[in-house]
């Protein structure tokens, strides 16, 4: 969750333009399926992808990097042979990684260990909630807040296709939330999650993050923090950890996303395929958890949504983003930029580490659908607002279903 300052005329990355949401252009990047041993670390177009860097297999298990993605990483400073043993760790801005084919994320296993994860921090920075202002386009009266909830453990039971994604940024390991999604070219075995776009990419002063791995039902027996000091990884994992094998966020975030503020926040979504760092007997991640949940990209506006469920692992004061929270509230409409869709708002004492977390509507046949997720709120906490999800998101959805299809 990101807190925002008041609405601003969008200012659009070097050599952008400005187009119809519709329209907007859609970034795939396919990250690279590598492994490797652990290396210490402190803490707008037609839908279509605009550009992928794909992997090929040698056929003995192995992945083989395409030459022109090597060449484009060492035009960077980039040895490929040397992220995955520390040279990731490097955070010159001005090799920072930050177009769509210039994506990668290497396999390094057992780097999100019990600790790393446990001390990991939420992205998030504050301003105060008086900023916000509510003349332009529509936006209804901030709502009051409602309190979260804790998941009763075990939340494998409780929110199966709930979870969290750990990634390491400049300022340190991060961590947001996440949920599995189902995959229409695999039916029943989707390896997809939904969460926000600055959970994988920093947007218009910033890169792709590094690292970025999925836990789903993390903690699963709501342990405290104290009762996980010393545990192991199964204990906090015991689903797996799951690393982004491709990763594609809208143009719109890359182009206008910020730290704090609005910048970018309608257009604030990202999915992810992930792969499991180690075996998982053959099964996907929505065999492993149990069930995946579908995306409605024509849910209702807000005047007809009786109310949404949002899930997720807070991690700013007085949280510890240890424990799985909800919040229940019929939705308002907030509105940063008139030339933006206008967002959803619900009542929410969450803080950040929720970012990026599923917005659940049950429709009218019973059956629940994701239809937002976590983007921004105030400093102060109170409430939380999350993109209605349309054609663009549509795109970036169906575009990494594609990617994987024949596979």
């Amino acid at each position: 969750m990101r807190s925002i300052r008041p609405p601003f005329t969008a200012r659009r990355g070097r050599g952008s333009r400005r187009t119809s949401p519709a329209l907007a252009a859609v970034a795939l990047v396919s990250a690279l399926a590598l492994t490797a041993t652990a290396c210490n670390g402190d803490d707008k177009a037609d839908g279509k992808p605009t550009a992928s860097a794909t992997a090929a297999s040698t056929g003995d298990g192995k992945i083989k990097i395409p030459d022109d993605l090597k060449e484009r990483l060492k035009e960077h400073g980039i040895d490929v042979d040397k992220w995955k043993n520390g040279a990731w760790q490097n955070w010159n801005r001005e090799d920072w990684l930050r177009e769509a084919n210039d994506f990668i994320n290497p396999i390094i296993k057992g780097l999100w260990d019990p600790d790393r994860m446990r001390d990991a921090d939420d992205p998030d920075k504050g301003v105060d909630d008086n900023d916000i202002s509510g003349d332009q386009g529509v936006t209804d009266p901030t709502p009051q807040p409602v309190k979260a909830q804790a998941v009763a453990p075990p939340y494998h039971t409780s929110a199966a296709t709930s979870g969290k994604v750990f990634f390491d940024a400049p300022e340190g390991t991060m961590v947001c939330s996440a949920t599995v999604v189902k995959d229409p070219a695999h039916p029943g075995k989707s390896n997809m999650i939904w969460t926000a776009g600055h959970c994988v990419h920093a947007g218009k002063k910033g890169g792709w993050y590094r690292n970025i791995a999925f836990v789903p039902s993390y903690n699963n027996a709501g342990k405290s923090a104290a009762q996980l000091e010393g545990v192991g990884r199964a204990e906090v994992a015991p689903y797996g950890v799951w690393w982004a094998d491709a990763a594609q966020t809208s143009q719109q975030w890359i182009d206008e996303g910020g730290e704090t503020g609005g910048n970018g926040a309608s257009y604030d979504f990202s999915v992810i395929h992930v792969t499991p760092e180690q075996g998982s007997d053959g099964k996907s991640l929505e065999e492993t958890v149990g069930g995946a949940l579908p995306v409605n990209f024509d849910a209702p506006a807000v005047p007809k949504v009786q109310g949404i469920t949002a899930t997720g692992y807070p991690a700013a004061a007085p949280f510890d983003g240890q424990l799985m929270y909800q919040c229940q509230d019929k939705p308002g409409r907030l509105s940063i930029d008139t030339a933006d869709p206008t967002m959803y708002r619900i009542g929410c004492t969450m803080t950040g580490g929720s970012s990026g977390g599923g917005w659940v509507e049950t429709g009218a046949d019973g059956k629940p659908a994701l239809v937002s997720n976590t983007s921004i709120g105030p400093v102060s906490s109170g409430w939380l607002a999350g993109p209605r999800l349309g054609d663009v998101a549509k795109g970036v959805y169906d575009s990494v279903s594609k990617k994987f299809a024949g596979r």
